[in-house]
Formats: C-alpha cells, sequence, structure tokens
C-alpha cells in the first residue's frame, strides 16, 4: 500500500493539537503540525469553552499542512466527553457551549431523581452519576428557561460541532453519544423514554453513527481559505478515551485493565455487553461505548487535576516551577503523611486546590501536609490507592482477573506514579504510549480508509511504532496495605 498522511485533531481540556500520522502499513511515525492552548472563559458567570477560537485554530494547522506540501488522505477529531453547541434551526451556534465545571449542574442530580429514580436511570443507560453529564446539562438548561435550547434545532458534541464546521454535515458518532447518560447501551440508540420522562426535546438529537464513519469531505471555503485539497473528515472514536483505549498496546486475547491517564485518569476494562447490575451502581461504573460498538466498562477518577490545579495555584502566589520538580520535591517527602480520596467532591471545581487538601485533612483528622512536596505526594499516593480500589472492585463487578494494567496518555510519563501504581495494585503496569489519543485517532482513520483489518492489527502497530516501560511492585506490601485501609475508613 502507498503511505498514508493523516491529521489527528486532539483537543483536551486546557489544550490542543493537529498531529500528522505517516502510516506505512505497518508502522505509524507521528509528529506535531500545530499546539494551542485550549482556555476556558469565565464569562458573564458562566464557565465556557471559546469555539471560534478552537475553529481558528483549525483552520491554522490546515493551512501549515498547506504550506508544508503536505497531501493529506483523512481527518479525524477527538475531543473530551458530554459537553455539547447547540444549532438553531438556520445551523448556527445558539449560545456559547458551556465548560462541563461550570456550576450550572450543581444540585441537578438531586432534582433528576426527583423526577426519574437514580436506579431508572441508570437502567436506562448504564452510565456513571456525574453532575456534568449531558443529561444534567440539558435539565439545567430546560429548568432555567434558557432561550438556547429553546430555539436549537439540533445538539452536537463537541467533535461532531467541530466536524460539522468543516464539513457542513450533521452527525453523532457513538463513543461521544455514550457520554451523555442519554444513550441505551443495549441498542446503541438514544433512551428516548428516559428523555421523554424529564420532557427533554428529542427532535434535537441526530442519528447515532458508528466510529469509523465518513462524516464528510471538507468544505470547499475551507479549502480555498486554507490551501487544501478536499479530503474525508472520519468520525473515528471521537471520544479521546475511546480513542486513547484503542491504542493500548495489548497482547491479543489478553485480559488486561487500563487507565487513560491525563486530567482525568480513566480507570477501566473491555466488555461485550454492558454490565448494569446494582453493585455496578453503587460502585459508580460506566458502560461507555467503543470504537467497535463494544463496551468500554470504566471508573471516572479525578486524575492529575488536582497535581494542575495545585501547580496553578502555587505558581500564582510564589515562583513558578515545572511538574517535574513538583515530583522531586515529592520523592524527599514522608510518605503517607496523610491518605485522601482523590474522589472527593470538593476536588472537583477549580480553586486554591493546596488549602481545600488541606482542609479534607483536618476535616479527617490526619496530619496535615505542609509546602508543595508534602501535599504533591500526598496526591500521588492517592491516586495510586484509588487505583487499587478501581481494579479490585473491577474484579469484583466483572468477574475477571487482571494480570496486567496499562496506562496509556500523558500521565504514563510520570515515573513516579507509575512506581505507586505498581506496588498498590500489586502486579505489572505497562506504560505508553503517552500519546495514546492521538494515535488511536489516526490509526482509526487508517482502519476506515481499508488500510487496517482488525483491533488487533491496530495493537500490534502501536506495539511495533512506540517503546514502553514495565514497573513492578516494590518495597514493603504492608506499607501499602496499610495506607489502603486507611483510604478504605475514609
Amino acid at each position: 500500500m502507498s503511505t498514508l498522511n493523516l491529521l489527528g485533531f486532539d483537543f483536551g481540556a486546557s489544550s490542543g493539537r493537529a498531529m500528522l500520522g505517516v502510516f506505512d502499513g505497518t508502522k505509524i511515525e507521528i509528529s506535531e503540525l500545530h499546539r494551542f492552548s485550549n482556555d476556558p472563559v469565565m464569562l458573564n458567570g458562566r464557565f465556557v469553552w471559546d469555539v471560534p477560537r478552537l475553529f481558528f485554530e483549525m483552520k491554522e494547522a490546515l493551512t501549515k499542512a498547506s504550506k508544508q506540501g503536505l497531501k493529506i488522505d483523512a481527518i479525524g477529531i477527538d475531543t473530551w466527553g458530554v459537553d455539547f453547541g447547540l444549532l438553531d434551526k438556520n445551523g448556527n451556534l445558539a449560545g456559547i457551549p458551556l465548560h462541563y465545571r461550570d456550576a450550572h449542574t450543581d444540585g441537578m442530580m438531586e432534582k433528576a431523581y426527583q423526577i426519574v429514580p437514580k436506579e431508572e436511570i441508570f437502567a436506562a443507560t448504564g452510565l456513571a452519576f456525574m453532575q456534568f453529564n449531558t443529561l444534567y446539562q440539558l435539565l439545567s438548561l430546560k429548568l432555567s428557561g434558557d432561550p438556547a435550547l429553546e430555539i436549537a434545532d439540533k445538539l452536537l458534541f463537541m467533535p461532531d460541532l467541530l466536524a460539522y464546521f468543516l464539513t457542513g454535515k450533521i452527525g453523532t458518532e457513538y463513543t461521544i453519544a455514550s457520554t451523555s447518560q442519554m444513550l441505551d447501551p443495549a441498542t446503541g440508540d438514544w433512551a428516548y423514554d428516559l428523555l421523554k420522562k424529564f420532557d427533554l426535546p428529542t427532535h434535537i438529537l441526530t442519528p447515532i453513527q458508528p466510529a469509523g464513519t465518513v462524516r464528510g469531505m471538507l468544505k470547499e471555503d475551507i479549502c480555498r481559505e486554507c490551501g487544501m485539497d478536499s479530503v474525508p473528515v472520519i468520525a473515528i472514536g471521537s471520544h479521546d478515551t475511546a480513542s486513547a483505549v484503542a491504542a493500548v498496546p495489548a497482547k491479543a486475547g489478553s485480559t488486561f485493565a487500563y487507565i487513560s491517564s491525563g486530567t482525568w485518569s480513566l480507570f477501566g476494562t473491555e466488555l461485550e455487553k454492558p454490565l448494569t447490575t446494582p453493585d455496578v451502581m453503587e460502585a459508580n461504573y460506566t458502560n461507555e461505548g467503543g470504537v467497535l460498538g463494544d463496551v468500554r466498562f470504566l471508573k471516572n477518577i479525578m486524575g492529575l487535576w488536582i497535581i494542575q490545579e495545585c501547580k496553578r495555584e502555587w505558581d500564582r502566589r510564589s515562583d513558578k516551577v515545572g511538574f517535574a520538580q513538583l515530583v522531586e520535591m515529592a520523592e524527599k517527602a514522608p510518605a503517607f503523611k496523610a491518605v485522601i480520596d482523590v474522589d472527593d467532591p470538593r476536588f472537583l471545581a477549580p480553586g486554591d486546590m493546596p488549602q481545600r487538601i488541606q482542609q479534607y485533612c483536618r476535616d479527617t483528622n490526619q496530619p496535615v501536609p505542609e509546602g508543595r512536596g508534602e501535599i504533591s505526594r500526598v496526591v500521588y499516593e492517592g491516586l495510586a490507592l484509588k487505583y487499587r480500589w478501581a481494579i479490585e472492585r473491577m474484579e469484583e463487578l466483572t468477574g475477571k482477573k487482571f494480570d496486567v494494567l496499562h496506562i496509556v496518555g500523558g500521565g504514563s510519563n510520570n515515573l513516579m506514579l507509575n512506581r505507586f501504581t505498581a506496588s498498590a495494585v500489586r502486579r505489572p503496569v505497562i506504560t505508553g504510549p503517552s500519546e495514546g489519543t492521538v494515535i488511536g485517532n489516526l490509526l482509526m482513520q487508517a482502519k476506515c480508509l481499508g488500510a487496517i483489518s482488525s483491533m488487533d492489527e491496530l495493537r500490534a502497530c502501536v506495539a511495533a511504532s512506540f517503546p514502553t516501560g514495565t514497573y513492578l511492585p516494590e518495597g514493603d506490601p504492608a506499607v501499602w496495605d496499610a495506607a489502603y485501609e486507611r483510604l478504605l475508613k475514609l
């Protein structure tokens, strides 16, 4: 086969980039074409996404590709989940898309349960309960009489919205729809009966398309503006975690757990069918869509967001230090001075995270960590301990034994956290690739174009193209056991 030049747009919660993938049929090489910040904006008391700016940056990337003489064969887009834009009947944005950390969903789950019992919501959707799920965002807009919802003609999740701007074609990709708590995981279609009970408008929902669908061709006006030939825009695994999981370099036939590690830690495994027992609901695990129509059975864990917010606050107060320096400080700090549950609700919103961690320790009658090193170590240890909780619950719920834990994404570069994780979960940890999300994005484009035939072949390509690391448990396991017991008591 001829070499494919694939362009993957990967949008995270704080930055975005356009990555070029050159695929020769066996291996893929990636390089950064364009990087830009993704800065949410506090506007008139609402936390919103600067969507026009993001689209501007996409066109900047296309222009760069053109100036470099690159012939692009396809484009794919992945983003975070749950958030969306509303289009009016003329196809224009109705209002500015809200950020999932905006306060408009505070208390909304409790209001939802007054309309439909929690158990009934879970039975219909199989999704974990998070206050920012699309279901509660829409309910908030409805109860507040938001005019954007009243005039809305279509709802598009963020990757579908950006693809619409590129192609003019409307659609909803399966993996991103599965993050909404509005999808029936058994049928793969919208949970219409549930939505009607909330009196939410269902006419704004569009038909769901499987990952790997060609959404449309790059519009003529964009081709002219950016100097590009028209190329297909493919609805790959548009949810970033779905793309990351596709890029886990697991061996064919292996039973593995994974963490897609970044701002969030998405801890899970793959299942053929959704698992929606009461125990799953109680543990707040979720059934999201995989790129082959399977199920990503996972737990949302707060992730490196906590350390990112700590760093932001410390940088505001004093001299800036890098994340690597924070790890060095944490290495010198005492072990297990305090234990935190990283999923405590107080750690969700932006703000003074170091103070919140210290107050949590006071409230739970523990020694209070002081300084960047001690607080950072408490966070890293807390993440590793929560990973142990997650893998033990997942084994109980699925009846499977996970012999290895794969970590992909940017968090796989944190050597200290990798060591802590292997010691906490008591099994080998394989790390990499750190660019898992965009690799999954690019290789799903190749699969859609017929250059890859199966998921086993896709993952073999990942393993052949990128190095991995292996971490084994170290130290006295009794020390981790004692800390884990402290977490369970919290």
